[in-house]
């Protein structure tokens, strides 16, 4: 089951997205703010976290800067899911460290597809060694086999 933490610091929000994310099968956490965030993807190791911006104690910018930083958690899948929606804010969340960028309200499909496509470009990521180590393997007993 994937593990999403939502941090979040509207209960309202919080409460929606942890009701579409349940009810299609997720296994959901919440953080009201930016610092419990951080606390939570150390201890719980989400798979993915629907971020904030606009949180307190530490923003969604903080939170996504230290999570960066951590090469434990430097490869974790952050949305903003936010309310941020000017010209130029999706650029500037992306620049920021952010995999991805959702304004509220929150549409299911395309919040599904969101986390589908960061989901993917992570096992992408994380599959890639195992691959080259496989395929040079593969070569190696290749060329052994033909007396090279």
């Amino acid at each position: 089951m994937i593990k999403v933490l939502i941090a979040e610091d509207n209960a309202v929000n919080r409460e929606l997205l942890r009701e579409l994310l349940e009810t299609h099968g997720y296994a959901v956490d919440e953080a009201c703010d930016g610092q419990a965030a951080l606390e939570m993807v150390e201890h719980m190791r989400p798979d993915i976290l629907l971020l904030d911006i606009g949180m307190p104690i530490l923003d969604g910018f903080a939170v996504v800067r230290r999570i960066r930083e951590n090469p434990s958690f430097a490869a974790l899948p952050v949305l903003a899911v936010t309310a941020y929606a000017m010209q130029g804010d999706r650029e500037k969340i992306l620049n920021s460290g952010f995999d991805g960028y959702l304004s509220k309200p929150v549409n299911w499909a395309v919040l599904e597809e969101e986390m589908n496509r960061l989901l993917k470009e992570r096992e992408d990521r994380n599959a890639a060694p195992k691959q080259s180590n496989e395929s040079h393997a593969a070569r190696r007993a290749q060329a052994a086999g033909s007396g090279n």
